[in-house]
C-alpha cells in the first residue's frame, strides 16, 4: 500500500458511520445530528452528536480532514523542525457520556498527519481509554485484554499502555483520568501499510471492547448519590480536556469550529470544594484502587 491520506480518510469515514450506527442502536434508536461542513482546499468536517438519549446522555463522533499552510503549535511542540510546512490532517474522535453511573465514559481518537516538506513526513496518533465511575474489575480486565489483542505483542501493549497512563493523568490532582488503554504519537512503525493496518485495527477494536461493558451495566439501578458522584468525576474529565489535552488545544489553534472542538465535554458536571469520598466506600475504592496505573492483565492471572 502506497502512502495515501485518501485511504486513511475513507477508513475514518467508514469507522464514523459504523460507530454512529452502533451507538444509536445501543441507545435504543436515538438519532445523531450534524451536517457536513466543507473547508479550504477540499477539507471536510462531519460532526455527529447524540444528545439526551435513552441510555447515552451525550455522544460525539467527529470526523475532520483539514489542510493548511503550517501546523498549529500544539502539533509541533515535540517536533519543532516541522513548523512552517504545508500539511494535511485527518482524524476521528469519539466520546461517550452515558446516563448510568455504572457505565463508564469512554474516548477514542485516531489521527493522521502528512507534512509536505521536501521529503514528506507522515505519522499516526491516537488510542482509546476508559473512565469508570463505579468500576467492575471484570470490565477493566476485559478492556485491557482487548487492548492487548489489537497490539499483536505484549511488548507493544505494555509500551502503549504506559504511554496512555502517562498522558491521561491530572498532575494537579495526582490521579489518573481513568483506567487507561492505549495511546501513541508519531507512529510510523514498519512503514505506511503496517501503520495503517495497526491503526485500523485499533479503530475496529474500540466497540469490541466497549459494547459488552455497556450492555452489562446499562440497566443497573442507580441512586441520586451515585449520579452526583458521576457528575463530580465528570468535572475532573472536563479539567483534563480543557487544561491538559493537546487535541483541544490543536482544535482551537487550527481554527476548527469551536462547537466541534468542545463536543467532548460532558453535558453536566459538578465541582465541590474539597470533596472527599467516605472511607471504605465504592467511591473511595475508585480513587485508591483504580485511578493509579497498574498491570491489569497480571492482576487477572492471579
Amino acid at each position: 500500500m502506497k502512502l495515501s491520506i485518501a485511504a486513511v480518510r475513507e477508513k475514518f469515514l467508514r469507522l464514523q458511520n459504523e460507530i454512529v450506527g452502533a451507538l444509536s442502536t445501543l441507545d435504543g434508536g436515538t438519532d445523531f445530528h450534524g451536517k457536513d461542513l466543507e473547508s479550504f482546499g477540499g477539507g471536510l468536517s462531519r460532526p455527529r452528536v447524540l444528545s439526551d438519549g435513552n441510555h447515552i446522555e451525550k455522544a460525539a463522533v467527529q470526523f475532520t480532514h483539514s489542510l493548511g499552510e503550517s501546523l498549529p503549535p500544539a502539533a509541533t511542540e515535540r517536533t519543532p523542525a516541522l513548523e512552517g510546512f504545508p500539511f494535511q490532517a485527518t482524524s476521528i474522535s469519539v466520546i461517550i457520556h452515558p446516563r448510568n453511573p455504572h457505565v463508564p465514559t469512554t474516548h477514542m481518537n485516531l489521527r493522521f498527519f502528512l507534512i509536505e516538506a521536501e521529503d514528506p513526513v507522515w505519522y499516526f496518533g491516537g488510542g482509546f481509554d476508559l473512565t469508570p465511575y463505579y468500576p467492575y474489575r471484570e470490565d477493566v480486565i476485559q478492556w485491557h485484554q482487548t487492548a492487548r489483542s489489537v497490539c499483536g505483542s505484549d511488548a507493544r501493549y505494555r509500551k502503549l499502555k504506559t504511554q496512555c497512563d502517562d498522558y491521561f493523568f491530572l498532575p494537579h490532582r495526582g490521579e489518573s483520568r481513568g483506567i487507561g488503554g492505549l495511546f501513541f504519537d508519531d507512529w510510523n512503525e514498519g512503514g505506511f501499510e503496517s501503520s495503517y493496518l495497526f491503526v485500523s485495527g485499533v479503530g475496529d477494536a474500540f466497540l469490541l471492547g466497549y459494547k459488552p461493558i455497556f450492555l452489562r451495566r446499562m440497566h443497573t439501578v442507580w441512586t441520586e448519590d451515585e449520579e452526583h458522584w458521576m457528575l463530580l468525576r465528570r468535572g475532573r474529565y472536563a479539567e483534563f480536556n480543557l487544561a491538559i489535552d493537546r487535541g483541544t488545544r490543536y482544535g482551537m489553534q487550527s481554527g476548527r469550529r469551536i462547537e466541534s472542538v468542545l463536543a467532548s465535554l460532558p453535558p453536566r458536571a459538578v465541582w465541590m470544594y474539597d470533596h472527599q469520598p467516605e472511607p471504605g466506600s465504592r467511591e473511595a475504592e475508585l480513587i485508591l484502587d483504580y485511578l493509579q496505573p497498574r498491570d491489569w492483565l497480571e492482576t487477572s492471572a492471579k
